[in-house]
């Protein structure tokens, strides 16, 4: 089929049934009514269902290269730089209806399987079957319209190098058994964000050291159903605050939900595995098919429209408050128009320098999206601040919608107006700021933008080593002094 509606996005995730655990109980019944589901579903079918609108659809989707078919647009692999704009323009619309608060919106795994297929030559140097595999998953989801979740990381008990001299008592995920049908997994995998509303999960842990075998058990990549038997997803606590998009307006809409991910020696089939035993492989794979470089294209649109919310909010809490004199004020604003303005600018000089690399793909110039991936974590929590410093008792004093409704209601009107909002709006608003910088909705949000491509140390080694260019910069200096 080509590309999906709303409708069918959530029927299929209904009729999907995967093993789900949340607060005790196991998750039964159709999933888009539940509660802690319900509002991120409804979004993310808005979001399918612009696939399909007459003024959008040109924007959104290209002709399958198989069928002729609308297919997803974030599927394609960019050859030229006109194929870079057109992946941009339809990632923004997305990133503009969820405002950036979603994490794992379709487009950022459609976009990452595409750099791994692109790329899916490397594999033929260890086996030619897993590159055709990879080929052809890739295929299947562009044309079915797959709805991917992921996951990379481990717990942490399973990342300890002691425990790799032993490794039938490490907690490492691994393969237990390979036989004629496929390979047998068992382990568990930390913070599958959207796990439970997705069809597939793509399965791609960081390689673990092992001098165990010629073959690591704890190197694997593969893909599989969501509901395949014996995995399980166990959530963590839901942010949701309720159904209300007053009182709620963000939880309500775009809570995605993390969930642990555990296979218990569960069987993936040979058609599935892309990479299995070569820790090389597996180390050299990610950055062959250039996965940061791609991804970061569409994070890239997601914190663009996540810093464009952010002013926007702020912008109507100074005007609320009356606070447009205030120089310290200003100044905080300041800050995050020039945040804005730099993620932009660095989007366009990535798109403006790319060049064909060696899978034909138009790959974006790695170097402002590297310095755009170490800037955006340090620069979110300063937003966030900022939100606290001007909401102060704002963010605090925030009645319900139902008090409005209430005898009460004059009096709140008299004393919790703003500047050109009466009360209620005014309380709207105050709501906003505290779900962006006071909720446990809003807490996870500023934790997953701090670690969204590793911490720190990480993300900054990243673009230290990927600079190209610091030599000649030093030679530059040396030449001066001599």
């Amino acid at each position: 089929m080509p590309v999906k509606n709303g409708g069918q996005y959530i029927e299929r995730i209904n009729k999907n049934m995967p093993e789900i655990w949340l607060a005790g109980e196991q998750v039964k019944g159709e999933i888009s009514e539940h509660k802690a589901f319900k509002g991120l579903m409804a979004t993310q079918s808005a979001m399918y269902d612009m696939q399909l609108e007459d003024k959008l659809k040109a924007k959104m989707t290209y002709a399958s290269p198989l069928t002729g078919d609308p297919v997803g647009l974030s599927f394609l692999q960019p050859k030229t730089k006109k194929d870079l704009a057109a992946r941009r323009e339809m990632m923004q619309i997305w990133a503009n209806t969820h405002h950036g608060f979603l994490g794992r919106a379709p487009d950022y795994m459609n976009t990452s399987l595409m750099a791994f297929a692109s790329a899916a030559g490397f594999l033929e140097e260890e086996n030619p079957q897993y590159a055709s595999n990879l080929r052809q998953y890739y295929a299947y989801c562009r044309e079915n319209d797959i709805t991917l979740s992921h996951v990379f990381i481990q717990p942490k008990a399973s990342r300890w190098p002691s425990f790799m001299k032993f490794f039938e008592e490490s907690s490492a995920a691994r393969v237990m058994e390979k036989n004629k049908d496929g390979i047998v997994i068992r382990g568990a995998f930390l913070l599958d964000t959207q796990g439970a509303t997705s069809d597939e999960i793509l399965v791609y842990p960081t390689p673990l050291h092992s001098e165990c075998d010629e073959e690591n058990p704890f190197v694997f990549a593969f893909a599989v159903p969501s509901n395949l038997p014996k995995v399980r997803f166990i959530c963590r606590e839901s942010f949701v605050g309720g159904e209300s998009t007053f009182n709620y307006p963000l939880s309500s809409r775009f809570e995605e939900m993390d969930t642990l991910v555990i296979f218990d020696d569960a069987l993936v089939p040979w058609d599935r595995v892309f990479i299995c035993g070569n820790e090389e492989m597996a180390y050299r794979f990610f950055d062959e098919s250039r996965f940061f470089t791609h991804a970061s294209t569409q994070i890239m649109c997601k914190n663009i429209a996540k810093t464009e919310f952010l002013l926007g909010t702020i912008e109507s809490m100074v005007e609320a408050a009356g606070l447009q004199r205030y120089e310290h004020v200003i100044e905080k604003v300041t800050e995050v128009i020039i945040a804005l303005e730099t993620l932009k600018a660095l989007q366009l000089a990535a798109e403006k320098g790319a060049a064909l690399d060696r899978w034909g793909s138009m790959l974006p110039n790695r170097k402002p999206l590297l310095a755009a991936n170490a800037y955006f974590p340090k620069i979110y929590p300063r937003m966030i601040e900022i939100i606290q410093l001007i909401g102060s008792s704002g963010l605090i004093m925030i009645p319900d919608e139902k008090d409005f409704d209430t005898e009460i209601h004059g009096q709140l009107d008299r004393y919790l107006k703003g500047i050109g909002l009466d009360a209620k709006e005014n309380v709207q608003l105050s709501r906003l700021a505290w779900e962006l910088s006071v909720s446990a909705f809003g807490g996870r949000q500023t934790v997953y933008e701090r670690f969204f491509f590793g911490n720190s140390l990480i993300v900054n080694s990243r673009l230290y080593h990927g600079y190209q260019g610091r030599e000649t910069y030093k030679q530059r200096v040396q030449d001066f002094l001599s």
